[in-house]
């Protein structure tokens, strides 16, 4: 009886350990992409761009009628073309992205489609990645592979099927079920809706997470994360297996550039870079509408990919990521890229930042009249945890500690 219970007690252990989480999309977001809606865009954007050549001819925002105030708030400037999927705006994608997109098969070019890997990473709706064997493509997979240095990874978005248009969406196959590996170690299923649209999955931050030492950082080997096929939706007319995209989101990419200067808690100040943990900055007693003294527990460093320039009334300038949060008059905390802020303490409730905002400022206020987008990869750094309080000053403006939740 006891070998019995020794052998019961080892096959539970052994199928406890086999067993890997289900994960279900948090979000989804459906998608209605056509033709149509690429010449809708089109149009918008030559409208964008004449409003913008009349400012830059010395035409402020205030002065610019309400229909063209419409119009120049219609469009997002940072996507060029309709099939963007993220656009030149500052995302996880500013801190790297994967170094290379592999797959166990693809299906051979047909015209002037192609069906390789990288096209499941190319941040694009129209193009995509077809396994190439024969049938529903179960085993198949993708392979990403980032360096050491690359942000970690909270949130998997998946855009399932060919979703150019309904017909093709309906036609091809598409994925029901991903077995995801970390370094070729299983790590879980995700559970695909059938829908057209994008699916975003939360996990565990994925990555290198002690990121102090920057010049330790960069010796670590690669790592890989695998998407395996384990089960379809059919297609009405084709049995290949087609995803338009699988890219992500996640931490490590919100900061300063190099030179913004930060008020230290004695008046004077320092240059974000220089900045060292058990310095005392200035911080923001809102209550009070006082500076008090916060000493800094956590600092960050990341290569950034296109940032964004804040130009004001008065000359000012300070150069940050999209999702940085600022505070300002009327709308308390704000940024250009709201619900990449909100994972962060305190900004939960954040609202978006537009032309002719006024940022709290040392001096009172500063009135925002031009925002500019930067290319190229920069350094960059934030303050990401104090004693006390959410913020500090640089280059004279109230700017959110950015701290994990």
């Amino acid at each position: 009886m006891k070998h019995f219970l020794i052998i019961g007690l080892l096959l539970i252990s052994q199928l406890g350990f086999s067993q890997i989480k289900e994960i279900n999309p948090t979000s989804t977001r459906l998608l209605d992409l056509s033709t149509s809606g690429e010449k809708e865009f089109n149009d918008n954007l030559k409208t964008y761009e004449k409003i913008k050549d009349k400012m830059s001819n010395g035409v402020e925002f205030d002065d610019l009628s309400q229909q063209e105030k419409d119009a120049y708030s219609k469009v997002d400037e940072t996507m060029e073309d309709y099939w963007d999927i993220i656009g030149n705006g500052c995302s996880w994608y500013c801190g790297g992205g994967a170094k290379e997109v592999t797959a166990s098969s693809y299906l051979k070019s047909q015209g002037a489609n192609s069906y390789v890997p990288q096209n499941a990473h190319d941040l694009n709706y129209k193009n995509v990645w077809a396994e190439g064997v024969d049938g529903y493509g179960i085993g198949e997979y993708l392979l990403y592979t980032f360096e050491a240095t690359s942000p970690r990874i909270n949130e998997i978005i998946i855009v399932n099927g060919h979703v150019k248009s309904k017909t093709a969406w309906e036609n091809n196959s598409r994925v029901k079920k991903l077995k995801v590996y970390i370094d070729n170690k299983p790590y879980a299923t995700l559970n695909l809706k059938d829908i057209r649209g994008s699916q975003c999955f939360k996990v565990d931050p994925i990555g290198n997470g002690d990121r102090e030492n920057w010049d330790a950082l960069k010796t670590k080997p690669d790592w890989t994360l695998k998407f395996e096929i384990l089960d379809v939706y059919k297609g009405l007319k084709y049995d290949d297996v087609v995803v338009s995209e699988i890219y992500f989101d996640g931490l490590d990419v919100h900061c300063f550039a190099k030179g913004t200067k930060v008020m230290l808690a004695d008046k004077s100040t320092k240059n974000i870079e220089d900045l060292q943990i058990g310095d005392k900055v200035a911080c923001l007693d809102f209550e009070t509408k006082s500076i008090i003294s916060a000493k800094i527990e956590k600092l960050e460093k990341v290569i950034h990919h296109g940032l964004v320039t804040y130009q004001f009334k008065s000359g000012l300038e300070i150069t940050a990521t999209q999702d940085h949060p600022f505070r300002i008059k009327d709308k308390g905390w704000a940024s250009l890229k709201p619900d990449k802020s909100n994972q962060y303490k305190g900004f939960e409730k954040i609202q978006k930042i537009a032309i002719g905002d006024s940022f709290i400022s040392t001096n009172g206020s500063e009135k925002l009249m031009a925002i500019n987008y930067l290319e190229g990869k920069q350094e960059t750094y934030t303050i990401s945890k104090l004693s006390w309080g959410d913020n500090f000053i640089a280059n004279g403006l109230i700017a959110g500690v950015e701290e994990m939740k």
